[in-house]
């Protein structure tokens, strides 16, 4: 994998000497439907949704797994609503947009918290499947990281644009192998109605739980409506997804490669999902939970665990497995490394300072840039590793840089009359909103306010510890702000929410903006068809 993703930055770096910076940050807006549906996957998947989702419903039960209804209906909102506005501007950097609509202040205040989450998500990119592997492998947490980013730096910096989307190409295909044979390996040897059936006995099958509470976990409403959200907006308007997409040739080829985008997310979740259930199968009684023999530390660990017990004797099917891990680790950094690039260069170079650096001088900026990252995130990965609880931390700016994001194209996308001003006020209070919320939430989890319900595992034979036995205690928690025992997937729709109805607001006390006075372009096709 390492070699092959290295390779492909040499077969593209002759091509990408000769362009200009357009088409090595764009690829010349003329690359394969392909290959660019499968880079949309692979900005979508990381070894978090792997390693993370299985032990999700491990813990947790199948409630998770409607978020895969979630993501249709993103499909179809980013596809009819918001991708034709991008599609016909074809800006090289989709935070261009806020400034066309409302002003420079505003594009540089979300240019400024993308740039910031994906700094630091990089490093979460990487030290998650590096733990994971760690603790199943022995390898070397450090050593595993290095080489995860200098292979990276080296295709990306080689071959740009189009490197990153053919190795992503690449790197999916071993994803989606390697997480089918994994759950096949399971399904084969217990039988599905078996798998089906213990998880039933373990009272983890659930899709239906339409508790209004906002503070449970996972509910019908809260992963419909909350996941859906947070998926919209990361789809909509991310510059990762909408480099890659306006990089094709049309509107029409755009949407469909978001068709195929959605169908193929939604299978390879639900595969995920299917082998958290295979897990609990696995290790029920007799076998005992491997958090209580202690062959694992960490949740993230469960299924590198089951993989080494159910498949070491097979050759090449834990090569498989690791091959992609690190393939959704090489996926996830190359494309943040280019589009955060490309976001520097366009929204403060060119933006903020207004230089014009001719194509040399840009094409060699933003490979100075892609290096510097890449140096970033294995300085963080040192960081992290001694501060372990800013883990989730960093996760969740994901949810806050989303929601916020989301909150201020959607008033500019959907909303005509709103001007300026509400824009700015109402993306610092959705930032400061859903930061508010995530961080406090975060901070409770830490000191031990609020604790994850997870559901009680099989009982086994032999020694179990108290302390994990607390894990599945009840704990009240009526005494924590009500904010901080919310749902997670509540953090992303409270942030576009606060935007929306803030920038509403300001809007209507300084004055409305004329609906005539904006250009159709900048508006969804949906509200002036």
């Amino acid at each position: 994998m390492l070699f092959v993703s290295a390779a492909a930055g040499l077969w593209h770096f002759r091509r990408a000497q000769k362009s200009n910076t357009q088409d090595y940050l764009l690829g010349g807006r003329s690359l394969g439907l392909f290959p660019v549906s499968a880079s949309l996957v692979a900005s979508f998947i990381s070894g978090v949704t792997i390693l993370g989702t299985p032990s999700e419903i491990y813990n947790f039960g199948t409630q998770y797994w409607i978020t895969i209804f979630s993501i249709f209906f993103s499909g179809i909102v980013v596809a009819t609503i918001y991708l034709p506005v991008f599609t016909t501007l074809q800006l090289n950097s989709v935070y261009e947009y806020l400034e066309i609509r409302f002003n420079r202040t505003v594009r540089i205040l979300i240019s400024s918290i993308f740039v910031f989450d994906v700094i630091l998500f990089q490093s979460i990119v990487v030290y998650v499947p590096a733990l994971a592997l760690n603790q199943v492998s022995g390898i070397n947490i450090h050593l595993i990281g290095s080489i995860v980013c200098i292979v990276c730096v080296f295709y990306t910096v080689l071959g740009g644009i189009r490197a990153v989307v053919w190795t992503d190409a690449l790197q999916v295909g071993v994803m989606i192998a390697a997480v089918i044979t994994v759950a096949s390996l399971g399904t084969y040897q217990m039988g599905a109605s078996e798998i089906w059936n213990r998880a039933i006995d373990a009272n983890r099958i659930e899709f239906f739980n339409f508790d209004p509470s906002p503070y449970t976990r996972h509910t019908f409403w809260t992963v419909l409506i909350g996941s859906w959200l947070y998926n919209t907006s990361y789809i909509a308007v991310n510059q990762t997804m909408v480099q890659r997409y306006i990089s094709l040739k049309n509107t029409k080829i755009s949407q469909i490669s978001i068709a195929i985008f959605t169908i193929s997310i939604m299978v390879f979740i639900s595969t995920c999902c299917w082998c958290g259930l295979v897990l609990l199968a696995w290790w029920s009684p007799p076998k005992c939970d491997p958090r209580v023999s202690g062959l694992i530390t960490a949740d993230d660990q469960l299924l590198p665990a089951y993989v080494m017990e159910i498949a070491h004797h097979l050759h090449g099917i834990p090569g498989l497995f690791i091959s992609g891990i690190f393939g959704a680790a090489l996926s996830s950094l190359s494309v943040g490394f280019n589009s955060t690039s490309v976001v520097i260069l366009e929204d403060f170079v060119k933006g903020c300072f207004k230089m014009k650096p001719n194509d040399r001088c840009s094409t060699i900026f933003v490979k100075i840039l892609v290096v510097l990252f890449g140096v970033m995130a294995l300085c963080l990965l040192f960081l992290i590793e001694k501060l372990g609880g800013v883990l989730s931390v960093t996760g969740s700016l994901a949810a806050i840089a989303a929601g916020t994001s989301f909150g201020v194209f959607t008033l500019g996308i959907l909303f005509p009359w709103a001007n300026s001003k509400g824009a700015f006020v109402g993306t610092i209070a959705g930032f400061i909103m859903s930061g508010w919320v995530s961080f406090g939430a975060n901070a409770a989890i830490g000191s031990g306010l609020i604790v994850p319900k997870k559901l009680p595992v099989p009982q086994c034979e032999g020694n179990v510890s108290q302390n994990f036995l607390k894990q599945f205690e009840w704990h009240n928690e009526d005494n924590v702000f009500p904010l901080y025992r919310l749902s997670y997937h509540w953090v992303a729709p409270i942030g576009t929410l606060a935007v929306l109805v803030v920038g509403a607001i300001v809007t209507c006390m300084t004055g409305v903006q004329n609906p005539s006075s904006i250009d159709k372009n900048l508006l969804s096709p949906v509200i002036h068809r």
